[in-house]
């Protein structure tokens, strides 16, 4: 039978075969508050310079139901024992065709509805970085101004954008 389990204002629901008592119970209930029973995904933020503004590679997602879907970086989950960078690079050779060169961090964003931790890596894109719709997951990979991007990408992964923007300004 199905049991509840209850903490924190939250009750999960857990088969016989999961249930689990004293600490081995508490370690599982702490895993899933903070954070890390989290789905993990990894992508980067390419830019480059055009004129006076910066430009930075988005990726739009393929289908009719994503018609009106917010735009967002190449982006996808880690593989079992993957670790983020190599999963941001991964992932936007897949997605977008682009191979990204060296990386810096820009730290995680959560997710609200889905749970979901997105790593994200920044990078300037190569001199002759043609993206692409490499994927079926992606319908456009293109450079856009960041001011643009800022309309375009998804609500909760703007931080990223003030985070290279303040990057890019203190060097």
């Amino acid at each position: 039978a199905v049991q509840n389990v209850r903490g924190r204002g939250r009750v999960f629901m857990v088969m016989p075969s999961m249930l689990l008592v004293g600490r081995a119970k508490q370690q599982l209930l702490v895993m899933i508050w903070d954070g890390s029973a989290m789905k993990q995904a990894a992508g980067t933020l390419l830019f480059r310079f055009r004129g006076d503004s910066i430009e930075v590679l988005l990726v739009h997602p393929s289908g009719t139901y994503n018609r009106r879907a917010p735009w967002g970086i190449p982006k996808g989950e880690l593989d079992e024992g993957e670790d983020p960078l190599d999963a941001a690079r991964r992932e936007t050779r897949e997605e977008a065709g682009v191979e990204a060169g060296e990386l810096f961090s820009l730290g995680h964003i959560d997710y609200t509805k889905s749970r979901k931790r997105v790593y994200c890596f920044a990078g300037r894109a190569p001199d002759d970085a043609n993206p692409r719709c490499a994927s079926w997951e992606v319908d456009r990979a293109e450079f856009v101004s960041i001011a643009r991007a800022r309309d375009l990408i998804h609500p909760e992964q703007s931080p990223f954008l003030d985070r290279l923007d303040a990057m890019l300004e203190s060097t």
